[in-house]
Parts: structure tokens; C-alpha cells; sequence
């Protein structure tokens, strides 16, 4: 028969078994899927990345696209995003508590956080979508050429327009065209009879065309309102479907691990874990959660702010 001692023995020395480095098989599969999906979002940000400075001077500048905030007129550039950040980051720590009070077997306390974590992650997913909303209905509208440039309309001041402005007149019409759309002859009749509109190119300061030639690309173009996947007022379509992709793959994290994190809530309230002994899956679906987290970290720094 083997004594304690040869049995502290065998524990101490791994041999081969089911419990490398001390990791449960459960945490262990978790990380090899988090590493896995890391790569995929770097792939992505990598993309975007070298198309963002290929396209350098006339990518569109996330801080002139991303400027609503609910409730409040007039443009805030990236307020929103940053409170749509800070409320994930949050329920980020609000995971961290749940997983501490696990570990504590406090059931109450668990129960709490995780519904606390659950809110975070639909207030994340509902500001998404709202955003989303915003980028597709557009804001001031824009040309597109016959050979697909993207122009802007400025005044003499070198103010940008919106079609609402330029259709309706300064005095009548609205900084963003508030979901009011425009055809091509409103527009087109509208910049003939204002001789000191033009239009330029976004992100070119000081290289304008002239009125006739600006009225001459709107007759062979068109005009755009919103962004798609085929077409952006706000610049290159490729930084609409860049935003799309990169937003809408994270977007769809975040609500799985919403529905994930509902499920363990459940659990939680039915006692699962209590019998168990163990909160343990509270830890690895926290880890998931940190994951979602850090990720929109790195988007938010790549896409919003570089």
C-alpha cells in the first residue's frame, strides 16, 4: 500500500495525466480557443491597417464619421464610442467581482455581478447598433464621380455642407440631413444655382474644383447618402466594409457571450453551482469576457483613433 508521502510524491511530478501545469481541461480548452481567435483579429487589424495607410490622405478620419451622441445636437466627435468603451470595460470588472465571489461560493454576490455583466453587454450591443444605424442612413451626403471618388460640398468659407444645407439653404436647412434623402436633380440644381459651392475631395485641404467642374462631375456622377458595402459618403468604400467586418465579427462576440453569460446566470438561479461546489464556469466564461473586452481595446485604438 503507498504511504502519504509517495503520493505527495506522484502529485508533485507531473507524469502524463489530464492536468497539465495545474490548468482543468475545461480552462485550458478555453485558452486554446482565445489564442485561436486573437490570431483572427490580428489578421484583420493587420488588413486594415495597411489599407488605412495605403489610402492614406483620403481615408476617411473616424472622428469626422463617428460624431452623434443621443440627445445631444451638434457633433461630439467619438464621445459615444468612448462611452460605449467604458461601459465594456466596466462590465469587465463587474466579471472579475462575479468570479471572486465564486471562488468565495458567495451565490448572492455571483448572482449580482453576472446580472451587472449581462446589462453591460447589452447596453455594448444595443450602442452598436444604434451606431450602425447612424453610419448606413449617413450624415451630410456626398458625390460620387463616374470613375467612384468620393467629393465633398463646401461653401467660400471651406465649410462642408450637408444636402440639407445646400437643397434647403443655409438659413432653412440642417447640419446633417436628419434621415431626409436628396436626388441627384435636387442636388444638381441646387450646386448650379450657388456659383460659390464646390466640391473636394475628403482629406485634400486646399485642392478644390472649380464650380463648373463640380457641376460638371455631379452631371456624369451621382450622389450618395449613407455607407454600404458599396458605397460611402464619407470617403473609400473600403473603410465601410472594414467597419462593417471588423464591428460586426466583435459585435457578434460580445452578444454570444451575452447569451452565454445569460445561461450561467440561470444556472446560477436554479442552484447548479451550489451543488456542484464550484462556480468554475463562471471563471471560463470570464475569461471569454476579458477576452471580448480586450479585443474592442485594440479596435477601438486601430480604427477610432490612429
Amino acid at each position: 500500500m503507498a504511504s502519504s508521502a509517495d503520493m505527495t510524491h506522484e502529485q508533485d511530478h507531473w507524469g502524463g495525466g489530464s492536468r497539465p501545469l495545474g490548468a482543468r481541461y475545461g480552462k485550458l480548452m478555453m485558452w486554446f480557443f482565445l489564442l485561436s481567435d486573437a490570431l483572427t483579429f490580428s489578421g484583420f487589424l493587420t488588413a486594415y491597417g495597411l489599407m488605412r495607410f495605403k489610402y492614406e490622405k483620403t481615408w476617411p478620419i473616424a472622428e469626422n464619421v463617428f460624431t452623434h451622441f443621443p440627445g445631444l445636437e451638434g457633433d461630439q466627435p467619438l464621445l459615444y464610442v468612448a462611452l460605449m468603451t467604458f461601459i465594456l470595460i466596466m462590465s469587465s470588472v463587474t466579471m472579475v467581482l462575479a468570479v471572486n465571489a465564486g471562488e468565495k461560493m458567495q451565490r448572492g454576490a455571483v448572482t449580482n455581478w453576472m446580472l451587472l455583466t449581462i446589462i453591460g453587454g447589452l447596453i455594448f450591443v444595443g450602442s452598436q447598433a444604434w451606431e450602425w444605424y447612424h453610419f448606413i442612413s449617413g450624415d451630410s451626403g456626398a458625390v460620387e464621380t463616374d470613375h467612384a471618388e468620393i467629393l465633398h460640398v463646401y461653401n467660400e468659407e471651406g465649410e462642408r455642407l450637408s444636402f440639407s444645407q445646400l437643397v434647403h439653404g443655409m438659413e432653412n436647412g440642417h447640419a446633417s440631413n436628419h434621415g431626409e434623402t436628396f436626388t441627384k436633380a435636387e442636388v444638381l440644381a441646387a450646386l448650379k444655382a450657388n456659383e460659390a459651392y464646390y466640391l473636394q475631395e475628403p482629406g485634400k485641404a486646399g485642392e478644390k474644383f472649380d464650380h463648373a467642374t463640380s457641376v460638371a462631375f455631379l452631371e456624369n456622377g451621382d450622389v450618395v447618402q449613407g455607407a454600404n458595402m458599396t458605397r460611402n459618403e464619407y470617403g473609400r468604400k473600403q473603410f465601410a466594409n472594414f467597419f462593417f467586418f471588423i464591428t460586426g465579427f466583435h459585435g457578434f462576440h460580445v452578444f454570444s457571450g451575452v447569451v452565454i453569460n445569460f445561461v450561467i446566470f440561470y444556472n446560477i438561479l436554479l442552484g447548479t453551482y451550489e451543488r456542484r461546489g464550484h462556480y468554475r464556469m463562471v471563471e471560463k466564461v470570464g475569461l471569454y469576457w476579458h477576452f471580448v473586452d480586450l479585443v474592442w481595446v485594440f479596435v477601438f485604438t486601430f480604427f477610432y483613433l490612429v
